[in-house]
């Protein structure tokens, strides 16, 4: 009979799951790292694209980026995977931006299956 008590018996059974090569492991979604314009900034210059870089690698088909003017209208042109070697980043190419706060909404399929979503803004200043 075991006599280790519940805290030996927890510390048992990890050791021999470890040992027997089940370790889990955790989930790699991808987030948001950083973008340009960065969020929340007030930018002096209207930005020629919008760059997303995430944690994780993402499936650039599965995902997408948008950029929405003061007004809620649509403005980018195209959203793309910003360079073959690096399936961390999205961009969205816009077109001359007039002063005012712009809303960028985006969503990324995680190369582990994982959806994940947000939305920010940048201003552009007069």
């Amino acid at each position: 009979m075991w006599k280790g008590g519940k805290s030996g018996f927890i510390t048992l059974a990890v050791w021999v799951a470890t040992s027997l090569g089940f370790v889990p492991t955790a989930g790699a979604h991808s987030v948001l790292d950083h973008a340009t314009p960065a969020a929340g900034s007030t930018v002096h210059r209207p930005p020629a694209q919008i760059r997303l870089r995430f944690t994780e690698r993402i499936e650039p088909v599965f995902s997408a980026v948008h950029v929405l003017d003061p007004s809620g209208k649509r403005v980018d042109v195209t959203a793309q995977q910003y360079h073959p070697s690096d399936p961390k980043e999205l961009v969205a190419n816009v077109p001359p931006l007039d002063p005012g706060t712009y809303r960028v909404k985006w969503r990324v399929l995680s190369v582990d299956n994982h959806v994940n979503e947000g939305t920010f803004t940048f201003t552009i200043s007069r």
